[in-house]
């Protein structure tokens, strides 16, 4: 399937080739929930996809690794190095750091923004050095790198149906939100780490502070006001979610099943967390494997009536080709 999907995208030099591998084993093996989405795409645009995913899982083991015994200092100097080879790949196309290679390739053909990655390792930097945020507007910033210019990044390769920029900021939103369920998802690993994303000011109107949830984490206990502080964080994130939504439908035809299945399957695990009474604390949520097999099976519907239309028409889905880069647009597309 990988040999498929790179000949569909026109990736022939077997550097090249190796490198965007390497990145879909890391979306396959770390990225569960944002691969099958990925599944539902175009085949061309997949590699794509795996490169971009693949920078930030680079950049992510690298300040988190659980099991590194790398000190914070080597941790900073690792992602300097990886900073140094990105502005080296995206500048004159060479790296020998596999995800950057596949990365920089990904950057040229869809054109993608060099800022989205210089902010997104900005804020992988704060992570290093920063544990814990006062207010929301202080976590978005740091979101901003770190969530909103993922949305972004991937906005070329979706493809929208009008301007790009009306399409920016629900991609932008969805990407927080994503970043929000996350943060809810790990809060108790994220602690262990020594960071809560929960800002202060949540805690505060809800009469705790950071200290009761290291307490809880390490005891094992329940404290009620806790769980009213996951439950109005889970609120907010369902709102960061309405705002993302109306951006689906400014996609191209073709990427809207993969978007959709991400959003589904990724604010199903606010409710995964709502039924387990959030005790996100001490215990991930899971969404069943049933009900994820359910939304892959209707976004795979869509996806292939979709493009069996698309394939029956004279030309592309109106609006499509405008907004796929140049370098990609005589690229054959296959269904799943």
């Amino acid at each position: 399937m990988t040999v498929r999907e790179l000949d569909a995208a026109g990736i022939h030099d077997p550097a090249l080739r190796t490198a965007y591998a390497r990145c879909r084993t890391l979306n396959a093996r770390h990225g569960k929930t944002y691969f099958l989405a990925t599944r539902l795409l175009p085949v061309d645009r997949r590699p794509a996809v795996h490169a971009l995913y693949g920078f930030a899982r680079r950049a992510d083991d690298i300040v988190d690794d659980l099991d590194s015994t790398a000190t914070a200092g080597e941790r900073a100097r690792a992602l300097l190095a990886l900073e140094a080879q990105l502005e080296e790949g995206l500048r004159r196309g060479r790296a020998t750091e596999p995800v950057i290679r596949a990365l920089a390739d990904t950057a040229r053909r869809y054109a993608i923004g060099h800022r989205h990655f210089t902010d997104f390792l900005s804020s992988m930097r704060s992570d290093l050095t920063v544990g814990g945020y006062a207010s929301y507007e202080d976590l978005g910033r740091y979101m901003h790198g770190s969530a909103a210019v993922i949305g972004l990044q991937m906005l070329p390769v979706l493809g929208t149906v009008g301007p790009r920029e009306e399409a920016a900021p629900h991609a932008a939103a969805l990407g927080v939100a994503f970043q929000l369920t996350n943060f809810l998802r790990d809060v108790g690993e994220d602690l262990d780490r020594g960071r809560l994303y929960l800002p202060a000011e949540l805690l505060a109107a809800h009469g705790v502070d950071r200290e009761r949830f290291e307490w809880s984490r390490g005891t094992g206990a329940r404290d009620a006001r806790i769980t009213e502080v996951l439950r109005a964080a889970a609120a907010h994130n369902r709102s960061v979610y309405r705002d993302a939504l109306p951006g689906i439908a400014l996609l191209a035809p073709v990427s809207r099943p993969c978007i959709r299945t991400a959003f589904v399957l990724y604010s199903g695990i606010l409710d995964a967390i709502e039924a387990d009474g959030y005790a996100a604390l001490h215990r991930r949520a899971v969404v069943p494997r049933r009900r994820r097999a359910a939304v892959a099976l209707d976004g795979l519907v869509r996806a292939v009536a979709v493009r069996t239309v698309r394939r029956h028409r004279a030309g592309p889905v109106a609006g499509a080709r405008a907004s796929r880069p140049r370098a990609a647009a005589s690229v054959r597309e296959e269904t799943v």
